[in-house]
């Protein structure tokens, strides 16, 4: 994968040349320490920091008033923030909106999309997506009385880490109403190719959905010119909103006016909202999709966070995000190619999203030991280790370090000491 040895001067100079280096200063980081899991829980930024404890200080100068009379209005910052989001997925502002959770927000789509009729019954999706988005989609099959085993249909799985968009399109037949896949798989990292999918399903007459959790923050995205219907996400990972933070959703502007699944109080049209009326006047944008009041203290840091992303650029982010897992993958293969590591992600650049996913059986007790030597690693069950750099706090010589590390661990034996078995969070 790399013609000439990789020292620690190749990565210094890399580091010399990154433009994005200057952005590890906004970010909380420990001294001699290297996060590599920031595909499940983003580190925390300064200006997140400070736009959270800018709602506290609404909050206590301005109690109620805050909805309206705070720096950062309550009322608007859903709104707001949809605004800042739709540049890094290809959207229009009026098309995005930041609530609820990435589940919740599966939940209203699929009943505001999900449509079944006496020819389209089923729901088509994969064997490989995160657990939470079937347990939804298993909801809202049997909330309309069908039966999961019957009308949810899982495209298969070759090798248990990746998929073959030729093998979903193959599957998507006359009884299919709706597509629901991940952007990039929790698992292996692969990226699909979204325009292709989307363009063949719309020929079926299918309608298209997509789950963004692992490529939102780390690649840019073209959601309304690719003409898919709808997309959620979490903020929590590469967006770097803090645990629990709010999610988010995306409704083609095709769809504007169209009736959500799940009304509640803030589906309002904002004009009308506290006219207190018990028929819904949905607002004529994604906001119709929120349901419930929003969680403040959980939106408020992505305020910060996303300042961010349009300083540093979603291209010029992807770009290095690209060098960062290219160059941890070239290490490995100088370093590490016969300690019992296989990688599972796509090596083309195309087909990879923002971590790099190492197959090892004793991949449990790994993290382990990585974990003692003040490395961040990501386990997922049954031997998988995932590793994320993440370009705007993560150096190329953090990746040549993390290499080094996790070569002594499995040469030297050191994870032997461990268990090879998950801890309760994995």
């Amino acid at each position: 994968m790399t013609k000439s040895k990789i020292t620690r001067d190749t990565v210094r100079k890399l580091d010399q040349a990154d433009h994005l280096n200057k952005f590890r200063n906004e970010f909380y980081l420990k001294e001699e320490h290297y996060y590599m899991d920031g595909n499940s829980l983003g580190l925390l930024s300064k200006r997140a920091e400070h736009t959270l404890l800018t709602a506290l200080q609404d909050w206590k100068n301005h109690g109620i008033e805050g909805w309206t009379e705070g720096e950062q209005p309550w009322f608007y910052m859903s709104e707001k923030l949809g605004e800042m989001t739709a540049p890094l997925i290809g959207a229009k502002p009026h098309e995005v909106i930041n609530t609820g959770s990435i589940t919740t927000n599966l939940h209203q789509l699929l009943a505001t999309f999900f449509k079944p009729d006496n020819q389209r019954t089923k729901i088509l999706a994969d064997e490989l997506n995160f657990p939470s988005d079937i347990y939804a989609i298993k909801s809202q099959l049997e909330l309309h009385g069908l039966d999961p085993a019957d009308h949810l249909l899982q495209v298969d799985s070759e090798d248990g880490y990746t998929l073959s968009e030729e093998d979903i399109i193959a599957e998507m037949s006359e009884d299919i109403a709706l597509l629901l896949l991940p952007s990039v798989l929790y698992r292996s990292g692969q990226l699909l190719d979204i325009e292709k999918i989307t363009k063949a399903a719309h020929e079926k007459g299918i309608t298209v959905g997509f789950d963004l959790a692992h490529s939102i923050g780390a690649l840019p995205h073209q959601l309304n010119e690719w003409g898919v219907d709808f997309a959620v996400w979490c903020t929590y990972k590469y967006l770097n909103s803090g645990p629990g933070g709010v999610g988010g959703l995306f409704v083609h502007e095709k769809h504007t006016g169209r009736k959500p699944g799940l009304a509640g109080w803030f589906s309002s049209n904002k004009e009308k909202q506290f006219d207190m009326g018990h028929t819904l006047i949905p607002a004529e944008n994604a906001g119709a999709y929120q349901i419930g009041t929003p969680h403040i203290m959980s939106s408020a840091p992505l305020l910060g966070s996303l300042e961010l992303f349009h300083e540093a650029g979603i291209e010029s982010v992807r770009e290095k995000s690209l060098q960062l897992t290219r160059l941890m993958m070239n290490l490995i293969h100088q370093e590490l190619y016969d300690c019992g590591l296989k990688i599972a992600n796509p090596l083309e650049d195309q087909h990879r999203g923002g971590h790099v996913s190492l197959i090892h059986p004793e991949a449990a007790s790994i993290c382990k030991a990585l974990k003692d030597e003040n490395v961040i690693p990501d386990f997922r069950s049954p031997n998988v280790i995932r590793l994320a750099p993440i370009a705007l706090y993560t150096s190329f010589e953090d990746v040549y370090e993390v290499m080094f590390i996790l070569k002594d661990i499995i040469m030297n034996e050191k994870h032997k000491q461990y268990k090879n078995e998950r801890g309760i969070i994995a």
